[in-house]
């Protein structure tokens, strides 16, 4: 199973993610993680990386994309994978695609979490004040000006991937203002439709 989880920051596309790699033994993959771990290794790509980084500058599609096709070559995604945080431009979109095909597999879902963002606000401000109260330092992408600004930078890059994927008649819809329960039971349903 090759899913990708599309929604804004804060629409839950990590508490799912981790909802189903418990279920069904498949990996989460995540560029962030991907990139350190490909540093860590000290593959090709990942000293590619690791100089990029070094000099404080932005790793090009390029780079990800050659690290997310050493990433899905791994044995542990030889039964699927969840993209997490990837692709996140269009020319991402198709690197995925052309991965994909040249190893002549497919995505089987790619579902997006249909959420308001009004109330994404409001959600990053309880946990923010959750945090808090826990005693615990609140993450610097937590203040509402930082989110509001990552909702933007999803709106200008991300959220065309809705249409291309809907275009290619791979796109499921959640409600990702559900309950987390009801936002995996949704999830379930649809992947039990294209299994």
């Amino acid at each position: 199973m090759r899913l990708i989880l599309l929604g804004p920051p804060g629409a839950g596309k990590g508490t799912q993610a981790q909802r189903l790699v418990d279920r069904h033994g498949i990996p989460q993959l995540s560029t962030g993680d991907m990139l350190r771990a490909a540093v860590k290794a000290e593959s090709e790509v990942g000293r590619r990386a690791k100089a990029i980084m070094d000099a404080g500058e932005l790793v090009s599609d390029e780079i990800v994309n050659a690290i997310v096709a050493e990433r899905i070559d791994q044995d542990d995604c030889a039964r699927g994978f969840i993209l997490d945080g990837y692709p996140r431009t269009l020319a991402q979109a198709d690197a995925v695609q052309d991965m994909l095909s040249q190893r002549g597999i497919k995505l089987d879902a790619v579902i997006e979490l249909v959420v308001d963002d009004k109330a994404l606000v409001g959600r990053i401000v309880k946990r923010a004040e959750d945090t808090k109260a826990a005693g615990q330092p609140v993450r610097k992408d937590d203040s509402p000006d930082v989110f509001e600004e990552r909702l933007r930078e999803y709106y200008k890059k991300t959220a065309p991937l809705i249409g291309y994927y809907h275009a290619k008649d791979m796109l499921s819809r959640v409600d990702g203002m559900a309950s987390i329960d009801d936002v995996t039971a949704q999830i379930e349903a649809l992947l039990a439709k294209v299994r």
